[in-house]
């Protein structure tokens, strides 16, 4: 019986079935990891898509408010009493309001701003304030942080400007009641002592040289009556803007010649100092003449002979600034706060009305008066007024 022996092993088939092997255990550590790969590819989608879906519905939501905040802003602006126009970076009009409409009317959509004044408003002395056809409005601008445009808020203050005005004679005329008895007694004075020389000129033996010092006395307290007449009717009607165009310079020039002989006469030295000659005002000339001469006056009543005035003019930013100085004795402090009150007076003659009389002309011009004053070291008072209008856009 033949004997079994184990068959001869080939090399080569032991080679390959090893390679495959392990080409089929790299496979299958490929495979699994690809697999592992695509199922965290999965989750990251997963996760991206929820992701995406929050931040959508948070886009959605704030789109939501944003809406409802344009619709609610837009009837705020359609409800809003005040005019209110949207300028772009051109000065165009590029939107308004009911209220807006009601004032310029809705063809001056898309027209430059400044056409716009030019064809509807007037300027007034007041900087902001201007006519519109029978009334009166403010106006106030606002820049927008992005498109580099404005907003211009747009109020009628007719009705306010009138109870303003109708306030401020009412106060007049309480001022008025409240001081008939300073002024009865002012008035008093100069008439007992006219009436009292024009009683001597009536008395026999009289010389020619005492009856003509007794007519000058006479006719110089009549003078000084008239002068409070006129000066009570003027505080009394106050003062009304007038349109003239005025260079600062000159103004400053002609109350300057019309006090230097005053100055020189009482041993005063004068200077005045123009720094605003090509600025320009609107008001009433003679009403802004009456109160600065009334100032320099002030101050040369205050100041002895051999002191010295000083009339300027001075540009500052938008404004002009008239100072009066002198080297007199200054203001008592407790007097500082009165100053300007109606027929208050520190010196034994005078009406005591001057001050207050340009501090209403400064007022009714759209200015102040401010009184600047170290007892012993003179005093100043300055004069502010606008310069102009406001100017338009463009």
């Amino acid at each position: 019986m033949p004997s079994l022996e184990p068959a001869a092993t080939n090399p080569e088939a032991t080679l390959k079935a090893a390679e495959l092997q392990r080409a089929f255990a790299v496979f299958n550590q490929v495979s699994a990891e690809l697999t592992q790969a695509y199922e965290s590819l999965q989750g990251r989608v997963a996760s991206l898509t929820e992701e995406l879906a929050i931040a959508n519905g948070e886009l959605r939501r704030q789109y939501q408010e944003k809406e409802a905040l344009s619709e609610r802003l837009s009837s705020l602006l359609d409800a809003l009493p005040a005019g209110v126009v949207l300028l772009d970076q051109a000065a165009t009009v590029a939107a308004l309001n009911p209220a807006a409409i009601a004032m310029f009317g809705s063809d001056v959509l898309g027209l430059h701003w400044g056409d716009v004044v030019r064809q509807s408003l007037e300027p007034t002395m007041t900087v902001g304030e201007w006519l519109l056809g029978d009334g009166r409005v403010s106006i106030a601008e606002s820049a927008l942080a992005s498109g580099g445009g404005k907003i211009l808020l747009i109020h009628d203050v007719t009705t306010a400007h009138r109870m303003k005005a109708d306030l401020e004679r009412n106060q007049r005329l309480a001022a008025m009641g409240e001081m008939a008895a300073s002024l009865a007694h002012q008035l008093r004075t100069p008439l007992a002592a006219a009436l009292l020389y024009t009683s001597n000129l009536g008395q026999p033996g009289v010389a020619d040289e005492a009856r003509a010092r007794f007519s000058e006395k006479a006719s110089g307290q009549l003078r000084r009556l008239e002068r409070l007449i006129q000066d009570v009717l003027l505080f009394a009607r106050g003062e009304s803007i007038g349109r003239d165009v005025m260079l600062a310079g000159d103004l400053l020039l002609e109350v300057a010649q019309t006090v230097e002989p005053l100055m020189r006469e009482h041993g005063i030295e004068f200077v005045a100092v123009d720094d605003c000659s090509d600025l320009k005002i609107v008001g009433r000339r003679k009403a802004l003449n009456g109160a600065l001469i009334n100032l320099l006056e002030n101050a040369m009543q205050a100041t002895p002979a051999g002191g010295k005035i000083c009339l300027s003019g001075k540009k500052r930013g938008d404004l002009l600034a008239i100072g009066v100085s002198d080297t007199g004795p200054g203001v008592p402090l407790d007097k500082q706060m009165r100053i300007f009150e109606p027929f208050f007076t520190t010196k034994g003659q005078g009406t005591g009305l001057g001050l207050a009389i340009a501090l209403g002309v400064a007022r009714a011009h759209g200015g102040v008066i401010e009184l600047h004053s170290v007892p012993g070291e003179g005093a100043e008072f300055v004069m502010t007024l606008p310069t102009g209008t406001v100017e338009s856009e463009g």
